[in-house]
């Protein structure tokens, strides 16, 4: 079927109907969720969906053009979490990162690495904040409780 040309300022749009799946891939990871027709007629994670790993991680949250993309939850088999915003599968703005021993960071992350502002909390409760950037946080501040 030919495509008709665009007037002027017509936006693209795309409708595609939103499907609720139960996917196991070859790898015999499992996909719970809710995805889209892509434009070559597979699947495309898009919507909230659950990605549970053979390895035991879990991915569950918001997901764009079969990407994490969105808010999320992704769960370690070590037990760490991380728990927060998402952009093409790293942890990308606003979140809280929990190690297995329970100490735990808060705050800005880009690119899957802490970034800007935010607090650490070690696993003994002592907070700290200030300006992290990626390992390295000069600076850091003890919060002194009153």
């Amino acid at each position: 079927m030919p495509v008709k040309p665009k007037k002027k300022g017509q936006s693209k749009e795309k409708v595609s109907d939103v499907l609720n799946v139960n996917v196991i891939f070859p790898n015999e990871d499992r996909y719970d969720g809710e995805c889209t027709r892509s434009e070559d007629a597979g699947l495309e994670r898009n919507g909230f969906g659950v990605h549970t790993a053979l390895n035991g991680m879990t991915y569950s949250g918001q997901w764009n053009n079969d990407k994490m993309n969105g808010t999320g939850k992704l769960v370690h088999p070590s037990g760490a979490v991380y728990e927060g915003e998402f952009k093409d599968n790293t942890f990308h703005g606003m979140g809280t990162y929990t190690w297995p021993n329970n100490s735990r960071y808060i705050g800005s992350f880009n690119n899957n690495k802490l970034e800007g502002e935010g607090k650490f909390i070690d696993a003994e409760g002592y907070e700290w904040i200030g300006t992290f950037h990626y390992k390295a946080a000069p600076g850091l501040k003890l919060k002194l409780d009153m």
